[in-house]
C-alpha cells in the first residue's frame, strides 16, 4: 500500500533535530577538547568548544525549521515523499 507524507509538524520535528544535535554535538566537543587542553596556552580554543554544542543546537533547529517548511510547501504543490507500506510478518 503506498502513502504519502503530506506535511510535517514544522516545530516540534525542530525541536527533535536539536536535541539529537545537542546530544551528538556533546560527545565530539568532549573528544576534541583532548588535544586542547594537552596544548599550552589554548584557553581561547577551550571557550569557543564550550559554545560549539550551543551553536549547533541553535542552527539545527533554525535549519530543521526552514527544511519542514519547504518540505511543506513543496509538498502540498506537487506531493510528498511516497513510501509503500505493508504488514509485518511477526512469527
Amino acid at each position: 500500500m503506498k502513502k504519502q507524507i503530506a506535511s510535517v509538524s514544522v516545530f516540534h520535528n525542530a525541536k527533535l533535530m536539536a536535541v539529537i544535535y545537542l546530544a551528538l554535538s556533546i560527545p565530539l566537543v568532549l573528544i576534541m577538547a583532548i588535544p586542547v587542553l594537552m596544548t599550552e596556552g589554548a584557553g581561547g580554543s577551550l571557550l569557543v568548544m564550550a559554545f560549539m554544542p550551543v551553536l549547533y543546537t541553535i542552527f539545527g533547529f533554525v535549519f530543521t525549521l526552514i527544511g519542514a517548511w519547504v518540505y511543506n510547501q513543496i509538498a502540498a504543490r506537487v506531493g510528498g515523499f511516497e513510501f509503500t507500506t505493508s504488514e509485518a510478518d511477526r512469527g
